[in-house]
Parts: structure tokens; C-alpha cells; sequence
């Protein structure tokens, strides 16, 4: 986290430092290896895939049961346990993602709060805290509330927290204005030199925790990715695809390519 000057260096490591900070960890949904292309809503009446970008548009299961475009699914006993399986992963995750989005943001605001000291002297910025309070706030509306949207989280999220730091270059840039013009740019390099290597170290320990527990997450993952390989349900003749490996093979929803006689799709 280098902050070299001139002046209008600071200035450009200002857009990229509160997301990366290092190798910071980013919120992916594909952390595991697997995603899906469907907006997820997990709440009391069960998880809701949205918004696919193919047919069924639509998925919701609760209690064994199975919903496909708002029609109801006749499904076998094993794909009742499976959807029940997948279900329950599903309520362990969305907290667990909540969670780590927390501490992402968390470790984001900190770099910028580091790099906002760096620049004009003042550390816990009310600025940066309101800026936080608002990352804290979103997080809480939505995967707080049991809801991923795919277009808000990976790069959205990314995007969000880096126009939260751009929102304060004006303001940085009249501070290292004013430094400058009184003879403080020399304090200003030594603020950063200090910041640069009492941060790096502490930055790095969290980021690799924050990984490590995002892959702790995986064994979880893979459970709810077979229990969907092993659904037997058809959609209009074709396994389920509600699940995809991240390098864009698809996760068979069964070996079995036949519709089972109690496995009965809508026709569409």
C-alpha cells in the first residue's frame, strides 16, 4: 500500500486501495468453484431462485417441495430429501456470506480510513465513518435480509465501496492542497511511510483470515452442489441447471438423462 507523492500519485491510489488493499479477499460468488446465475432470496417461505437467465425463471423450494415458474412440481421421496438438504445449506450460507461481506467492507474501510489519514492527517475520519455506516447499512438491507442479488455482489460490491472512496477526493484534494502550499509535504511522505508499514502487516493477517474462512465455507458448498447433481426432477426433459462449475460447465443435475415416472415437469 505504497503512497509514493507527488500529490496526484496519492490521489490515484485512492480509487483502487479500499478494495484491494494487498491481496485483499473479494466477495465472489463463485469462491468454491460453483455458482449460480440466479438472484437468491432465502427467507420463511423457503429459497427463491430469480431472475435466470433461462427457463425456469423461477425456482422456489421449501419442505421437499418444489415450485417451477409458479407451477408445482410432483418430486420422489429422494428429491424431497435432497431439496430439504439443499435448503438447509442454503439458510447456513446467506449468514455466512452476510458475515463475510461484513468483514470485507470492514477491512475496506480500514485501508481507506489508513489512506485518508495518509493524505490529510486525520485518522478516524468522520467522513470515512458515515461512509462506512452506509457500506454497513446496505449490507444489513440486503444479504442481512437473506438476499443476494447477483448484479449488487462480486464486482458490484467492488464498484460500490470504490465510489464511496472517490466521493472523497475533493475533499483530499484541498487538504494536500493546503499541505503542500505550507511547506507540509515532507510530514505528509512520512505519515504515509509510517501508516504503509504499521498497515501491511496487520492488513495481510486479516485478509488471509477472511479467506480462509470463505474457503472454510466450501465443504458446505460442494454438499448443496451434489445434493443438486443428484435431483432427478426434469424440466421440460432436462436435468435442473440451477448450479454451475465457475469455469462454466454446468453441474448435471443427474447422471440420469430419462424423466422419472414420479418426476413430473410442466410443459411450457
Amino acid at each position: 500500500m505504497r503512497l509514493p507523492l507527488p500529490a496526484l500519485a496519492l490521489l490515484a491510489c485512492l480509487a483502487t486501495a479500499p478494495v484491494l488493499a494487498g491481496d485483499a479477499p473479494k466477495l465472489r460468488s463463485d469462491q468454491c468453484g460453483m455458482r449460480t446465475d440466479y438472484d437468491v432470496l432465502v427467507d420463511s417461505g423457503g429459497i427463491w431462485l430469480r431472475h435466470g437467465p433461462q427457463a425456469p425463471h423461477e425456482v422456489v423450494f421449501h419442505d421437499g417441495v418444489l415450485s417451477l415458474d409458479d407451477t408445482i412440481v410432483p418430486v420422489s421421496e429422494g428429491d424431497a430429501a435432497r431439496l430439504r438438504q439443499m435448503e438447509a445449506g442454503a439458510r447456513q450460507l446467506m449468514p455466512a456470506a452476510t458475515a463475510l461481506a461484513q468483514e470485507v467492507s470492514g477491512l475496506s474501510f480500514d485501508v481507506l480510513d489508513g489512506v485518508y489519514e495518509s493524505l490529510t492527517g486525520t485518522a478516524n475520519s468522520r467522513k470515512v465513518r458515515r461512509l462506512r455506516r452506509q457500506a454497513d447499512d446496505w449490507i444489513d438491507g440486503t444479504l442481512g435480509k437473506g438476499y443476494w442479488e447477483q448484479a449488487v455482489f462480486g464486482p458490484g460490491f467492488e464498484a460500490k465501496v470504490q465510489d464511496m472512496a472517490e466521493s472523497l477526493s475533493a475533499s483530499i484534494a484541498r487538504s494536500m492542497l493546503w499541505q503542500m502550499v505550507t511547506g507540509r509535504s515532507d510530514a505528509m511522505e512520512e505519515r504515509a511511510d509510517r501508516l504503509d508499514a504499521q498497515m501491511e502487516q496487520e492488513l495481510e493477517g486479516r485478509a488471509e483470515r477472511i479467506e480462509a474462512r470463505a474457503q472454510a465455507l466450501c465443504p458446505l458448498v460442494a454438499a448443496v452442489a451434489e445434493a443438486h447433481d443428484a435431483l432427478e426432477v426434469r424440466y421440460q426433459g432436462q436435468p435442473l441447471r440451477l448450479i454451475q462449475r465457475s469455469e462454466g460447465v454446468q453441474v448435471a443435475a443427474s447422471v440420469r438423462e430419462q424423466p422419472q415416472d414420479d418426476a413430473v415437469a410442466p410443459s411450457r
